[in-house]
C-alpha cells in the first residue's frame, strides 16, 4: 500500500447514512492497516470520545440496504451491523490509534471529507442558480402565453351592418 492515499480512493468509501456522510469501520481498518476488530476495540476502549454524532452501530436494515447498494463486498459474514464514523469521529480516531500510519490516512482522510463538502457545497450553488432561473423563465413563459392569447383575438371588432370580407 503506498505511503500516501490518493483522495479519489477514500471518497468511494464514504457513504450517505441518516443524512450524514460516513465511512464503515472495516474500510477505515484497512486504510489503517489494522483489523476491524482491532479497531472497533480501540473504539470501545475510549467510548466516551465517540458521542453518538461521531460514531454509530448501523441498524440491521440500513446495514443490508447499504450491503446491496456495494456489489464488490470484502465485509465478509459479519455477526453484527458495522459501525459507521462521521468526519468527526474519524478524526477522533487518530487520537485512539496512535501510529504515524494513522495519522497519515487521517489527513487524508479528512482531506477526502473536505473535498467532497466543497464538491457538494458548488453543486448546491448551482442548483439554487437553476432554480432561479427555472423561476424566471416560468414567469417569462406565462407572459409570453398572455401575448399569444391575445393575439389570437380578432383585432378588428366587427361593426354592426358591415361585415368582415
Amino acid at each position: 500500500m503506498p505511503n500516501i492515499i490518493l483522495v479519489e480512493r477514500i471518497e468511494s468509501k464514504i457513504y450517505l447514512v441518516r443524512r450524514q456522510k460516513v465511512m464503515l469501520d472495516v474500510d477505515l481498518a484497512t486504510l489503517y492497516g489494522v483489523e476491524t476488530k482491532v479497531l472497533t476495540q480501540a473504539v470501545k476502549r475510549n467510548k466516551d470520545r465517540f458521542p453518538g454524532d461521531f460514531m454509530f452501530q448501523l441498524s440491521r436494515k440500513e446495514f443490508e440496504s447499504l450491503r446491496s447498494q456495494i456489489v464488490t463486498s470484502s465485509w465478509g459474514g459479519r455477526r453484527y451491523a458495522p459501525y459507521v464514523f462521521t468526519e468527526h469521529g474519524v478524526a477522533m480516531l487518530s487520537s485512539v490509534l496512535r501510529s504515524r500510519k494513522a495519522v497519515k490516512v487521517n489527513i487524508q482522510i479528512i482531506r477526502a471529507f473536505i473535498k467532497l463538502r466543497n464538491y457538494l457545497a458548488t453543486h448546491d450553488e448551482i442548483a439554487r442558480k437553476i432554480a432561479a432561473h427555472d423561476v424566471k423563465i416560468s414567469i417569462l413563459s406565462k407572459e409570453i402565453e398572455k401575448i399569444l392569447a391575445r393575439l389570437e383575438k380578432p383585432i378588428m371588432k366587427q361593426i354592426p351592418g358591415f361585415g368582415l370580407k
